[in-house]
């Protein structure tokens, strides 16, 4: 698993399976790991290229501001380095706000899009929430900061096996490579930053929108917004909350697969 020095930070990054290149873009805390749940459904079909995007994982973590453009200037400067000329793309939450300026900046690189429990343009409650997780890790340790912020992450049927949250806290809190507080804090602003409601129309490829049905963080209606806005989007609505890539990984493997296989 390779590092590459790339726009002044160092740049992790994983490859696994054969066929055509695949970017999975991870969201707010999580690194290349999050979608490990998915890799035994693609790596046999397509060449699957994850990253830490700078501040989480084994890249570098700046404790200077981020912002979404930034962070897709990185993974584009990866895919040149890797020299991938077009790739299909799929971005989980912020990841797929990160995935949303791939395609504006860099449109020529991006096939298709899948656009997984994300949105535009965040709203009062929600930035209220972002900046809320943003500043919380100053102030109590990351057992409670994950106990705090799952709820808005899980479903309510995914909390009726207590012992399976527990395990993701546990899991989480002793990952020997958590962000700096610091980290956390620039990307709840790169969140709260984002804005590509003006710009939606200008992304002309393929794209998924994938949102659960029991998702209380990033309600159905912020993808409504992103399935409005761009020309050639359709919205695909599953049972889950805001992380049912965790939740129910084989519906969401098929979701995507249907898609990427076809031809339109």
């Amino acid at each position: 698993m390779p590092k590459v020095n790339l726009n002044g930070i160092d740049l992790f990054y994983d490859i696994q399976g054969t066929g055509e290149p695949l970017l999975l873009i991870s969201g707010f805390l999580c690194d290349h790991t999050y979608w490990s749940v998915l890799m035994p459904h693609f790596t046999s079909q397509y060449q699957i290229i994850r990253l830490d995007n700078r501040g989480v994982g084994r890249s570098s973590a700046p404790d200077s501001p981020y912002s979404l453009q930034q962070l897709a200037h990185d993974i584009a400067a990866l895919l040149e380095y890797l020299n991938i000329h077009q790739v299909q793309v799929a971005g989980h939450s912020m990841g797929g706000q990160i995935a949303q300026e791939l395609a504006l900046l860099y449109p020529q690189k991006v096939k298709k899009l899948i656009l997984i429990s994300s949105l535009a343009k965040s709203d009062e409650q929600l930035n209220h929430i972002i900046t809320t997780w943003g500043v919380l890790p100053q102030y109590i340790d990351m057992k409670l900061y994950h106990q705090v912020i799952f709820p808005w992450i899980f479903s309510r049927n995914f909390y009726s096996t207590p012992e399976i949250i527990e395990q993701l806290i546990e899991s989480a809190v002793n990952y020997p490579f958590l962000p700096p507080i610091h980290s956390i804090y620039h990307h709840s602003q790169a969140i709260l930053g984002g804005d590509t409601i003006d710009l939606l129309q200008n992304i002309l490829c393929p794209t998924l929108v994938l949102v659960g049905k029991q998702d209380i963080l990033l309600p159905i209606k912020f993808s409504q917004q992103l399935t409005a806005g761009i020309p050639n989007a359709k919205l695909s609505v599953i049972d889950g909350g805001h992380g049912f890539i965790i939740e129910s990984p084989k519906i969401v493997a098929t979701e995507m697969l249907n898609f990427l296989k076809q031809t339109q």
